[in-house]
């Protein structure tokens, strides 16, 4: 299919987080239309290998390409971490992912080249934010942390009062004292806890959304290549997952800020 500037945006991740990517996206550039595809059979990507997670990226991608994107994001932080240069080479069409975004605003914001980053387990683990964050600046000191509680809170809509509040301080109490003045949240799910975030780390410590981020890439990007969309017809933006949809139109209008009116399911079987 030939692509234009009124071609959508492709995103995907392995489940509902990615919506904040999409969230972002959509209030960055409202004039653009997307799809959005969530693997919320094979989910979570983080506990598999990157071989395995290259392959159901590139299905992906596959299943994208085939309704026409422009340009695909790559929402899923463990995706980002292993599959962008297979996509980037299979790919007719530019791929970003939310990794280098994020890093690359936490280095435009840190005052005294304290940046933390917290994640999922897999995606601190693959050291991909502590890399791309050396690699642009060697002298950043990185403090980066697992914080797996934060997904089933936001995903349960568990944002505010007591108990995130108590996993907030168990997490991240320490990091302001370490001098990170800069807190990279490295996964899709936690723009939800940001308010909890804020106020466990304080005011002294900037936090960077890699979904705000990874917006204004796509929006550096479209505009460099002369691929925005121009203002006119309505945007039109389309859901698919690979497992049942009920959870997900449910769940994701919390991340989504917005109603899902439907979310059709479909078949990546290898």
């Amino acid at each position: 299919m030939r692509q234009g500037s009124h071609s959508p945006i492709g995103v995907f991740d392995s489940g509902v987080g990615g919506l904040t990517v999409l969230k972002a996206l959509m209030e960055r550039l409202p004039h653009e239309s997307a799809l959005y595809l969530g693997d919320t059979a094979r989910v979570p990507y983080g506990t598999k290998s990157g071989e395995v997670v290259t392959r159901y990226s590139l299905k992906n991608a596959e299943f994208l390409m085939e309704r026409g994107i422009k340009l695909l994001v790559v929402a899923c932080n463990t995706a980002s971490a292993v599959a962008l240069p297979a996509l980037s080479a299979a790919l007719p069409v530019p791929v970003l992912g939310v990794i280098g975004p994020g890093a690359r605003a936490a280095l435009r914001k840190t005052r005294g080249g304290g940046v933390g980053v917290i994640g999922t387990p897999g995606t601190v683990r693959s050291g991909a934010y502590q890399r791309e964050l050396q690699a642009a600046e060697p002298n950043v000191r990185v403090k980066a942390r697992a914080c797996p509680l934060f997904v089933p809170l936001a995903e349960e809509g568990w944002t505010a009062g007591e108990v995130p509040r108590l996993v907030a301080r168990e997490y991240l109490t320490d990091f302001a004292q370490d001098g990170v003045d800069t807190l990279v949240l490295g996964c899709t799910h936690y723009p939800l806890l940001k308010t909890v975030i804020a106020e466990v780390v304080g005011p002294r410590v900037a936090l960077v959304d890699s979904a705000e981020a990874t917006a204004e890439a796509v929006a550096a990007l479209l505009g460099e290549r002369g691929m925005l969309a121009s203002p006119g017809p309505t945007p039109a933006y389309g859901y698919f997952v690979t497992d049942v949809p009920e959870r997900f139109v449910e769940v994701g209008a919390r991340f989504l800020g917005r109603p899902i009116p439907t979310a059709e399911q479909v078949d990546l079987s290898f």
